[in-house]
């Protein structure tokens, strides 16, 4: 062990050696920068790093209005990655040298070798430098809540990942012939041939999502900068052009509306210790230690957890809106010309539907949607449908957190109850709506056992995690096996003869 830690050292060190050149990347930020945003963050009382990342992300509505206005084409793309070099600069330093080292060994790979090695090629490299920063974080800081890289490298790791696949399925499309499944579904995001430079990094590094995503597919980002999503080859529009108001303001307010929840009221609720939470033990397991009723304690972090939600809530609907500014969420108009009215290109969750979840699909669907979608058609499609694969990959995709584990691999028990549930409960109880007295019914259980799987997500460790669980005495596990193994006895309710004709 001791070999294996001296190995990792060395491999630290030498990363460390090239400090110096990562440094003399940071163009585009004056240096002087950094001594002003130490005082706006001194003045508001918060870090630096968490400053420069609001900040960012507001940034980015400002800028969203220079992009809607830039000709389109070579000098959207090119505005496109300076911005997007830029914020990374501003809110990580150094640090964007990552994402740069990323995209410049897959294009390199887009642009030497087959789509067919490229499509398990560049998503093992992206998933493993992915993999590689979520272990140096760990091994230097475990525990540690700083920002660092690793969140945008997120980011950057679905969109080249998502990439490979569509380069193949566009390659396939082309040879003609009888389709994969998956290549058929995913069809509609299949590219035809690698993009050229400029494009590519427009894309990866595009200003409105590089820090927090949603990480939309490459042919949103390139209709909406080429201008074919709003026009013809001739240059006349496809349809009315709408009006992005609403889809720009109603996000943004939603935005600041969650943020100022988060540190009005979440502030107060806090999950993990407030003043340290890489060494302090958080919150519930204070109040288990001393001897706080199970009542209370569930429903302090029942409130809690679903109050850090809200930050996530808050960087998602930024992004959204500030995509919504240039028309990258727009779908397009439909046959008969008419704007659609759902911008979900760039929308990542629905508060109100994910908070109103009556089961874990509906959940998972609605919240950090495109990861989900990435998940869904770039590993689940492509694995025949292994659930296991898929939320092993979602736990590699988050990092090395014991915590991770056990809550991606409590979700399939949840999601076998609610299967089961679905197809001996409810036919006989569900007389209504999502809102009748069985779907609040679902809503709160749903919610209860969703906050209970998720503990260990919030908590990390190993330790903290189990001991979470059994200061609840492992009732949501417990309650999961028994509702299983009870409904696995009672009989199926037989399906409607159907009439004769």
């Amino acid at each position: 062990m001791d070999n294996l830690f001296a190995v990792i050292d060395g491999a630290i060190s030498f990363v460390y050696s090239f400090s110096n050149v990562a440094d003399s990347t940071v163009l585009l930020v004056p240096s002087s920068l950094a001594y002003h945003m130490e005082k706006i963050a001194s003045a508001i009382d918060m870090d630096v790093e968490t400053t420069s990342m609001v900040l960012g992300l507001f940034m980015c509505y400002p800028c969203g209005m220079v992009m809607a206005a830039l000709p389109y084409g070579r000098v959207k793309h090119l505005f496109s990655f300076l911005l997007g070099a830029f914020l990374l600069q501003f809110v990580l330093g150094k640090q964007w040298i990552h994402q740069v080292i990323t995209a410049f060994v897959s294009y390199t790979c887009f642009l030497l070798l087959p789509a067919n090695v490229n499509r398990y090629l560049v998503p093992l490299f992206a998933i493993s430098y992915c993999i590689a920063g979520h272990v140096h974080r760990q091994y230097t800081n475990y525990m540690g809540w700083d920002l660092d890289f690793t969140g945008a490298q997120m980011v950057v790791t679905i969109k080249l990942y998502s990439m490979a696949w569509n380069l193949y399925d566009g390659e396939l499309i082309k040879k003609g012939g009888d389709l994969p499944r998956a290549t058929q579904k995913c069809s509609k995001f299949a590219i035809d041939g690698c993009p050229d430079v400029l494009e590519f990094l427009g894309y990866i590094f595009c200003f409105s999502n590089v820090l927090a995503g949603p990480a939309f597919e490459f042919n949103v980002y390139q209709n909406a900068a080429n201008g074919s999503l709003l026009y013809n080859p001739d240059g006349t529009a496809k349809g009315k052009i709408p009006s992005r108001v609403k889809h720009v303001l109603v996000p943004l307010f939603a935005s600041v509306s969650t943020l100022a929840f988060f540190m009005v009221v979440g502030s107060k609720l806090p999950v993990m210790d407030p003043d340290d939470p890489q060494k302090n033990l958080p919150i519930p397991l204070i109040q288990y230690r001393s001897g706080e009723p199970v009542l209370n304690r569930w429903l302090y972090f029942f409130v809690a957890a679903g109050c850090n939600r809200f930050k996530y809530y808050f960087a998602w609907k930024n992004a959204e809106g500030a995509c919504n500014v240039w028309f990258a969420g727009f779908e397009g108009f439909d046959d008969k010309g008419e704007a659609i009215e759902e911008w979900g290109a760039s929308e990542n969750v629905d508060i109100w539907l994910c908070e109103t979840a009556s089961n874990v699909q509906m959940g998972t669907k609605f919240w950090n949607k495109k990861t989900a979608l990435w998940l869904n058609r770039y590993i689940y499609t492509r694995t025949s449908g292994s659930l296991l694969i898929t939320y092993f990959m979602s736990a590699f995709w988050h990092g090395f957190y014991p915590g991770y584990y056990l809550f991606f691999m409590s979700l399939p028990m949840l999601t076998a109850c609610e299967r089961i549930g679905r197809k001996k409960i409810s036919p006989r109880l569900s007389t209504g709506g999502r809102f009748s007295p069985y779907g609040c019914l679902t809503i709160i259980v749903t919610h209860t056992f969703l906050a209970y799987c998720s503990a260990p997500f919030m908590l990390l460790s190993w330790e903290w995690s189990i001991e979470m669980w059994s200061s609840f005495n492992y009732a949501g596990h417990i309650a999961m096996a028994a509702f299983y193994i009870s409904c696995s006895l009672i009989p199926s309710v037989p399906k409607p003869k159907k009439k004769a004709a």
